[in-house]
């Protein structure tokens, strides 16, 4: 099977110190992987670093990242521009944040879309109802045209999943996408991100706190204790019969959903 993912011997460090030690995994394509742990466990500065987001003090200082065979850590800026949206979409933790509150949610997604290539209005607006509808929003137009705080949180989360498919990309990388959300909008989220997986054969990384929302989604799982890795496998597998003791912990204190 491809590989479209894989970290090999990952190390990263912040302010000099290790955030990350020794992490392996890899993804094939329509693949789930959740990576779960507590927080400060290092889960969003792993997939920070496939994307070139760790910042000034934090670093890549061993193994490789490759994409599809290309290691991301040799690539140049401009390299990692035409990769990032086409190629490897990030959902980030609040959507809404990410949002210009004084311009239509519409006219940022158009302008994310022409960064990327010539396209009219007319077209981008087409492709983007369609992918709303095929992501089941009831009103895509409304949508387009509305300012980020006339939309919920809920539903300004759910929009910024449906934006960061609009490049259609091959993995997609989501970071805590259902926290800080009611159990009525995180099951929205689990079934809108499931759908893209079975609609347009999306490969996603889910970081979460929350071994419920890795036990709804995932396929496979990696713990992450302080930074390291301490259970990887099919989730069904790790979530029946963990053998560390810290996601039994895990386990015993977070509520699960259910698919």
């Amino acid at each position: 099977m491809e590989e479209l993912l894989k970290y090999d011997h990952v190390d990263i460090s912040y302010l000099g110190q290790p955030a990350v030690q020794d992490v392996s995994f890899t993804l094939g394509p329509g693949e789930i992987l959740g990576i779960v742990g507590e927080s400060g466990s290092g889960k969003s500065t792993l997939i920070k670093a496939a994307m070139g987001l760790l910042g000034g003090e934090g670093a890549v200082t061993g193994g490789t990242i490759r994409y599809r065979g290309k290691n991301l850590l040799d690539l140049s800026a401009k390299e990692m521009r035409t990769l990032c949206g086409p190629e490897l979409g990030y959902i980030f933790q609040n959507a809404g944040a990410s949002f210009c509150p004084i311009r239509t949610v519409g006219a940022q997604l158009y302008e994310t879309m022409r960064e990327h290539g010539k396209i009219s209005r007319a077209d981008f607006e087409a492709k983007a109802l369609e992918l709303l509808g095929r992501l089941g929003f009831g009103d895509g137009k409304r949508i387009l045209t509305s300012y980020p705080f006339e939309l919920s949180g809920g539903m300004q989360q759910r929009v910024g999943i449906a934006a960061a498919m609009l490049l259609n990309p091959r993995v997609l990388l989501a970071d805590e996408p259902t926290s800080a959300l009611d159990v009525t909008i995180q099951k929205q989220v689990v079934e809108e991100m499931l759908l893209i997986r079975e609609t347009f054969g999306t490969a996603i990384v889910l970081v979460t706190h929350n071994p419920g929302v890795i036990g709804a989604m995932a396929d496979n799982v990696l713990v992450l204790e302080n930074g390291r890795c301490v259970e990887y496998g099919k989730t069904r597998e790790v979530l029946a019969n963990p053998r560390a003791d810290y996601t039994k912990a895990l386990l015993a204190a977070v509520p699960k959903l259910r698919r």
